[in-house]
């Protein structure tokens, strides 16, 4: 399963990452964010803020992001707070990385639903395209984690790819979403079946008619 540590607080990533700030777009996001928290609970929006720092490194690294130690002290001091306090958020919550991935975040849900139902058919594809449990490839595209559950249960086995989740996985489903994303292409994110979230394969089988709209049905209880 992932593992929670800091990449090592060196001088070559304080040269690298000592001067950090907010671009135009994150500065004002964050100061929209402050507007939702009353005078003195500042340090609540330690999420929101540690998200929008991971999102900006990740576009100036050309990967999915990440939180280099100065960076996290920099979203401390933005909030006011120990910068150990920013850091235990950040090593808490799995969607906060702690040390540099690829442009593609790969984490496979390795819990029991997802196991019984093929997690290591999942595991064999990414395998066998190179990619291994905690390291990035080489070309810098892919990173794999395993993980415990994402919450889609009912769809397993499934993996998430950066914000998107890819449910009803198969070996050979696994395989054509890493294809696709290897190769500059979008695959359709959610079920790789024919149903829409969790409804039954084929479509719903009951209240048909809210697929279509919000139809109201209590006139006929």
């Amino acid at each position: 399963m992932a593992e929670r540590a800091f990449a090592p607080d060196t001088p070559q990533l304080r040269a690298e990452w000592s001067n950090f700030t907010w671009d135009a777009p994150r500065a004002k996001a964050a100061a929209d964010i402050l507007t939702r928290y009353p005078a003195g609970r500042q340090m609540s929006a330690s999420i929101p803020f540690l998200d929008l720092a991971q999102r900006q490194v990740g576009e100036m690294t050309g990967t999915h992001g990440w939180l280099p130690i100065p960076v996290i002290e920099f979203v401390a001091r933005e909030l006011g707070m120990p910068p150990v306090k920013a850091m235990e958020v950040a090593s808490f919550y799995t969607m906060f990385n702690l040390v540099p991935v690829g442009r593609f975040h790969v984490q496979v849900c390795g819990t029991t639903p997802c196991m019984l139902r093929g997690s290591d058919d999942v595991l064999a594809a990414c395998f066998k395209r190179g990619l291994k449990k905690g390291k990035t490839t080489a070309d810098g595209l892919f990173t794999l984690t395993e993980v415990e559950c994402l919450g889609a249960c009912a769809n397993a086995p499934m993996v998430q790819i950066n914000d998107d989740n890819y449910e009803d996985l198969t070996e050979e489903r696994m395989a054509a979403i890493l294809d696709a994303l290897a190769e500059g292409r979008t695959p359709r994110p959610g079920p790789q079946v024919d149903r829409t979230t969790s409804c039954p394969t084929g479509g719903p089988t009951t209240l048909k008619k809210m697929a279509e709209r919000n139809y109201d049905y209590r006139g006929q209880w």
